[in-house]
């Protein structure tokens, strides 16, 4: 794949002659939010080669397979009254041979897959985090936006809409959605998450739709309503200026062809080498609705400069609290660390605007999840919702091979940790939250202060330089 860097201001100056006409009557839909509306503010020494992606799992995965194990052979059904914590992995279907994976910081759960024992040395493991909740919705929004709900309301704007603001504004699309929730409570509009469910309604955003008029009568339409308006009325009105903006964005965006990028049915070796990369096998145009699919969009939105900031559900069905625990949880947290294993090979393999690094190197990755799952087996077979939460961190700025902070052997209990050097302190540390995180990846990217609101320090251990 040839990395392809695309302007705002190049498209505009391509695309006079196409598809002009097609949003001007109905462009106050999804574009509306997508247009400019204030400026940030100035902010120096920001990274201008930093992008992100956030890898969503949801409902709620089990931190025990995966990301913070804990050894059969030491937590018992004899001692469960004392730990609190039942691993279960022999109740699996089926069962693992092994359930834990050694790496160099020591074991992980067996979900985690090639993502472990492939990728060991870029990956960084954050255990004994708190959620502050057992709701679904407000858990997910809490790591999404860094900030507690106002009950079940997000309160701020999603990290990705804060990163899209400060350093997306030449990009296309600034902030992608896939199928992840994307909140703007005070960010300039451009920066709000342009909300894809499959790799079809980004086809769908980004193709002019049919019939499409002659192109010298788009030039002369796109022409009229230009100088319209740049009229004293238009000008001070509101309702004008957003369908004007919208009228441009959406022409952004089917202009160019980059529709192009995102054809993976198309009989091209770089689309036969995505999808055999990413597995994705589609027989029609439903094979685009998987997660693997949206793996594929999301490094390819990242890796063509169109997005600056990827969020991406990589992940579901992990919301058992039944005996669908014993049969789906592992499965479906292993298909989606397969695919982040996946889009961290696939921008690791390609270079960075000729700069002989690769992708992986400007691209922050984060998974998550709303919370984890209970340490004990409940009566129905399953696992509950558990205020105690991990997260696993990947590229550009992450200090790989490592596991930080930890939950308690007894009820696993988020334990308090030094924020520089990520070891436990239970007399002066702080409670990881998903702020914390945020905070890092915000601080690694040359951001000063906390605009934000975050009220949080970084978990700077997280960071090379940190």
């Amino acid at each position: 794949m040839t990395p392809r860097s695309t302007s705002r201001r190049n498209f505009l100056l391509s695309s006079l002659a196409a598809g002009g006409g097609i949003v001007a009557l109905d462009a106050l839909g999804p574009f509306a939010k997508l247009v400019h509306a204030a400026e940030p503010g100035a902010q120096t020494g920001l990274a201008d080669d930093r992008y992100y992606i956030f890898c969503y799992f949801s409902g709620a995965w089990d931190v025990l397979l995966s990301l913070d194990p804990r050894d059969p052979t030491l937590f018992t059904a004899e001692n469960a009254m004392d730990t609190r914590i039942v691993p279960g992995y022999e109740m699996l279907q089926p069962a693992p041979e092994s359930p834990l994976i050694d790496t160099p910081f020591g074991p992980v759960g067996f979900a985690l897959g090639d993502l472990a024992t492939k990728h060991a040395d870029k990956i960084a493991i954050v255990r004994g985090m708190s959620m502050d909740t057992l709701s679904h919705s407000t858990g997910r929004r809490r790591f999404l936006t860094g900030k507690p709900p106002s009950g079940l309301q997000a309160r701020g704007s999603s990290a990705a809409t804060w990163l899209a603001s400060m350093m997306g504004k030449e990009q296309v699309i600034p902030n992608l959605s896939i199928r992840v929730e994307s909140f703007n409570a005070d960010q300039p509009a451009y920066a709000t998450g342009l909300k894809v469910s499959t790799v079809n309604d980004m086809l769908r955003a980004l193709t002019a739709k049919d019939p499409q008029l002659p192109p010298f009568v788009e030039h002369q339409l796109d022409f009229i309503l230009r100088q319209a308006s740049l009229c004293n009325s238009a000008e001070k009105s509101d309702f004008q200026t957003i369908a004007e903006a919208s009228r441009v964005k959406a022409l952004e965006l089917v202009s160019g062809g980059l529709s192009d990028q995102f054809n993976f049915l198309a009989n091209t070796q770089e689309m036969a080498d995505l999808r055999q990369h990413y597995n994705v096998i589609p027989k029609n145009t439903n094979g685009l609705g998987t997660n693997k699919a949206r793996a594929a969009l999301a490094t390819q939105a990242i890796m063509k400069g169109i997005s600056r900031a990827v969020s991406v559900q990589v992940a579901g069905g992990c919301d058992t609290h039944y005996s669908n625990w014993q049969t789906n949880q592992a499965t479906n947290q292993m298909g989606g660390f397969s695919l982040v294993a996946r889009m961290i090979e696939d921008l690791a393999a390609n270079e960075y605007k000729g700069t002989g690094t690769s992708w992986l190197d400007h691209t922050n990755i984060l998974c998550f999840s709303e919370f984890s799952r209970t340490p004990m087996i409940n009566a129905q077979g399953g696992r509950d919702h558990w205020l105690g939460n991990s997260c696993l961190l990947a590229g550009a700025d992450i200090k790989g091979g490592q596991a930080l902070g930890a939950s308690s052997n007894v009820g696993m209990q988020p334990q308090a940790v030094n924020l520089a050097t990520g070891q436990v302190d239970l007399n002066a540390g702080d409670v990881v939250k998903p702020e914390h995180v945020l905070r890092a990846l915000f601080h690694a990217g040359g951001v000063e202060g906390d605009p934000a609101d975050l009220r949080a320090k970084p978990l700077t251990a997280l960071l090379k330089n940190g």
